[in-house]
């Protein structure tokens, strides 16, 4: 098998590198002789997560720049894999259910459980990975603020996945991220944000996107 960091998956909020999507790939790259790199965002310490956080652990993976680099990355994953694709040199962006505009979207959900976060500076988050419930910092939040998704303007050839049936992030929003961008490529799947149940037309979309034939 290659032991290469040429192909690094970015897993979800509140997810793990053991996730269904990571696993599944895992085992779909290793049968090419790929090793795909799954590094877990989480880092022990899910309470105190933020973009940035993850957006420097994951640079520091990168290898020489004369290595091609193909980042994947699901839901905030993806979010984060987008912005890495900013600043550092990334030959292919695959976004699945990509976090766009996900403060948006999710913080009116929470109604008075952000006026609690604020005051109180932790929410009690369930995690998918852990299966079970954990402290997050409000920083979270507030670093979010920063990263705007009209900045993210570099023309890296980009294959976004996303359900049609998305609750958590709507299809919408990677069509607005799209219709601006002509070097990305939307797909539509008719799947939830999960997109568990279409694993297999993912992986042959992939296959087809980074010419792994």
């Amino acid at each position: 098998m290659l032991k290469s960091l040429q192909f690094i998956y970015l897993h979800g909020f509140a997810s793990s590198p053991d996730s269904t999507k990571a696993k599944y790939l895992r085992e779909c790259f290793a049968e090419i002789d790929i090793d795909l790199n799954i590094p877990d965002l989480n880092q022990g310490d899910f309470s105190h997560l933020t973009i940035t956080r993850q957006l420097q652990q994951v640079e520091a993976l990168f290898p020489p720049a004369s290595t091609p680099v193909t980042l994947i990355g699901s839901s905030l994953g993806g979010l984060t894999a987008a912005w890495l694709a900013e600043k550092l040199q990334v030959q292919r962006l695959i976004l699945l259910a990509p976090a766009f505009g996900f403060l948006t979207h999710w913080l009116p959900q929470l109604g008075a459980k952000l006026e609690q976060w604020q005051k109180q500076q932790y929410l009690m988050v369930y995690h998918y990975g852990k299966k079970h419930s954990l402290p997050l910092s409000y920083e979270f939040v507030l670093d979010a603020t920063q990263y705007k998704d009209e900045q993210l303007l570099r023309p890296v050839p980009t294959l976004i996945l996303h359900g049609s049936q998305d609750d958590v992030i709507p299809i919408q929003a990677s069509r607005n991220f799209a219709q601006q961008r002509p070097w990305v490529q939307l797909v539509s799947l008719d799947s939830d944000h999960t997109l568990g149940d279409v694993l297999p037309e993912i992986w042959q979309t992939i296959q087809v996107f980074c010419q792994l034939h």
